[in-house]
């Protein structure tokens, strides 16, 4: 990895020092051009800040460490809080976790195998799962590896896996493309059981009170027992025609999953016995973009104390009473990353590259930034970057682009107070445990920065 260009910055007084760095390198000499300025992308005159709150100043929780990031978006209700971070985290390690993705469109229809599984850990230990269908466990402390595992059939290995990895009680488990959920031994990999799921899945799973919780791509939501892979219940949702290939995971909470679906509903159910509880939908159709159209939710929802935020590829940012399914309220906007909820503020990225405070209490924008401003467009070589995140850690948001750079953002502020240069981009969040936080690229490399 390239030598760190600018630490992370924790302090205040450093925020407006790298917030003057980087308007030097976005300003230009040459005079502006001439004429009314308009908005080529759909939401581009949608997410802005509320001048009526301009003024209310943005107070979070203390950094907390944390043991470790044991599933997809952290915890089973994917609330993380406010991680402990350094401030100046550099590179600890950096090893090959094995196969990258070759991309062909983020259509579920275009043929491609993609690296979709986010890394997590559990143990002292750090478990990937590649795109080849290879699971891999590593030394969270020196990054050495420790075992390697193929999980899918010989005949699978060459299309899209899909899916996701979860660590939960001593046993890693894996649902994949090959419409199969397991479980294995997180020691030394050797495989305790498995399942067949019926479809495809394109998400990970959620484990939480001794239960697995898939997804499939016909929107089947399936619960089985973490100990033995017997089936509890199902939940039939209705399939999409075509989607976005990836999927938000479950969250569990308050004895409650709710489950993402590719038609842009939220499925909330009884996790131990399936009956629904409540149904909404926040997919929009949205004119003029064929992707935004898709109403696929591949953001996993966020349960926090009692509270579900989730947004779609399509449609809109809601925040929903769990116990009742009452929308509390709602902002037109597309993503496809998991919010981020912390203190009385939830953090977002738009489908177009707009990072946001928005006010949990009534929805209200606190403020925004945009993330392509501080890009080199010299080194882009298909359009803008696409951006993955934010994780909250030690006093600022970190978004990783596809260009190979994370930004730091100021979660008070919107400034962007630093970055760091990767090998390659990134298309999936990093995880963030032990003061450690972990990059996992596009080619497939696993770097650790503490």
């Amino acid at each position: 990895m390239r030598k760190l260009k600018i630490a992370l910055a924790m302090a205040a007084g450093l925020a407006a020092a790298g917030c003057d760095a980087i308007k030097n390198l976005v300003d230009s000499e040459e005079p502006p051009l001439q004429g009314r300025r308009l908005a080529v992308l759909p939401t581009a005159g949608i997410l802005r800040a509320d001048i009526r709150i301009s003024d209310v100043r943005i107070v979070l929780p203390r950094p907390t460490p944390n043991a470790a990031w044991p599933q997809h978006a952290g915890y089973p209700n994917h609330a993380m809080h406010h991680l402990a971070l350094g401030k100046d985290p550099r590179t600890a390690w950096s090893v090959r976790a094995g196969s990258g993705s070759e991309r062909q469109g983020l259509l579920s229809l275009s043929r491609s195998r993609r690296l979709l599984a986010q890394p997590v850990t559990g143990g002292n230990r750090v478990f990937t799962m590649d795109s080849a269908g290879r699971v891999r466990a590593f030394d969270l402390k020196t990054g050495r590896r420790l075992w390697s595992q193929s999980i899918l059939p010989r005949q699978e290995r060459d299309g899209d896996v899909g899916g996701g990895i979860g660590f939960h009680d001593g046993q890693l488990v894996a649902a994949t493309g090959a419409a199969e959920v397991l479980a294995m031994d997180a020691s030394n990999g050797k495989v305790l059981w498995r399942r067949s799921t019926g479809a495809p899945v394109r998400s990970a799973p959620a484990v939480s009170d001794g239960r697995v919780f898939v997804v499939t791509s016909e929107n089947t939501v399936i619960a089985y027992d973490a100990s033995d892979g017997s089936k509890l219940w199902n939940y039939e949702g209705v399939a999409a025609l075509t989607g976005i290939l990836g999927g938000g995971a479950p969250a569990v909470d308050e004895g409650v999953v709710v489950a993402p679906q590719s038609t842009g509903e939220l499925v909330a159910l009884r996790a131990g016995t399936g009956r629904s509880i409540w149904t909404e939908n926040i997919g929009v159709v949205q004119r003029g973009d064929p992707v935004l159209g898709l109403n696929a939710i591949t953001a996993s929802p966020v349960i926090d104390r009692g509270v579900v935020y989730a947004v779609s590829n399509a449609g809109r940012l809601v925040a929903i009473e769990l116990g009742s399914g009452r929308r509390l309220w709602d902002v037109e906007m597309s993503g496809l990353q998991t919010p981020w909820a912390a203190g009385d503020y939830v953090f977002v990225l738009t489908s177009h590259a707009v990072l946001a405070a928005i006010r949990r209490s009534d929805g209200r924008v606190r403020w925004t930034v945009r993330l392509d401003r501080f890009t080199d467009d010299d080194h882009l070589f298909d359009g803008r970057p696409f951006w993955t995140g934010p994780v909250l850690a030690g006093d600022r948001l970190v978004v990783a682009g596809s260009h190979g750079e994370a930004l730091a953002v100021s979660p008070y502020t919107g400034e962007v107070i630093g970055w760091i240069p990767l090998d390659r981009g990134v298309f999936i969040p990093p995880a963030i445990v032990q003061r450690t936080i972990l990059f996992l690229d596009d080619s497939g490399r696993l770097t650790a920065m503490r």
